[in-house]
């Protein structure tokens, strides 16, 4: 993943993958980057199964290795595509911007673009949003007792950390509450 996404704790725990590859497998990463260009596989999901079935390498170990071998196949390479695809919706764009401004306004932060979501960390991910049936479900790393609309998550796909989730409907729904909101996660992060 570009260093530019990823927070400073994020970036050493890749650091850390990198090198133990060597120790724990036997091989480097670029003997693995020569195995994987070799699989039969050309979606990234196949090629992952395909590491894992044929070489026995674990779901982040497997990524590391396509991502250097495949670098502009990777899911974060699409990070632009991603976001268009995912707020293609006016309505739902218009709420991200409104989340992104205020985030804006906090320091030390990262935005990740996923295929399903987009998420935000400081030293962990502290808040996510994604378009959903019935308005866009924002999810946070607060108590669910901090605000009386906060719903608990339900398989959102982001990181555990956000334990709760206030649907959005309206840009004007980020508001001073959902700004405090937010900068609660962020502290907490």
């Amino acid at each position: 993943m570009p260093p530019g996404q990823l927070t400073p704790r994020q970036q050493q725990w890749f650091a850390t993958i990198r090198e133990g590859l060597a120790t724990e497998t036997g091989r480097t990463l670029e003997e693995w980057v020569a195995i994987a260009r070799t699989c039969p596989e050309t979606a990234h999901r196949a090629r992952l199964a395909w590491l894992k079935t044929h070489h026995g390498l674990g779901q982040n170990r497997a990524s590391i290795v396509l991502g250097a071998a495949f670098p502009a196949d990777a899911p974060w390479a699409a990070g632009d595509a991603n976001e268009q695809a995912l707020w293609k919706d006016p309505d739902s764009r218009a709420v991200l911007v409104a989340v992104r401004d205020q985030i804006a306004g906090l320091d030390d932060v990262v935005t990740g673009q996923r295929k399903g979501f987009t998420a935000w960390s400081r030293g962990f991910q502290f808040a996510a949003l994604r378009p959903a049936r019935g308005g866009v479900r924002l999810g946070l790393a607060v108590p669910l007792d901090a605000d009386l609309r906060l719903v608990p998550p339900a398989r959102e796909g982001w990181s555990e950390r956000l334990t709760a989730v206030r649907v959005l409907s309206e840009p004007a729904a980020v508001d001073d509450d959902l700004a405090a909101l937010l900068r609660l996660a962020w502290s907490r992060s």
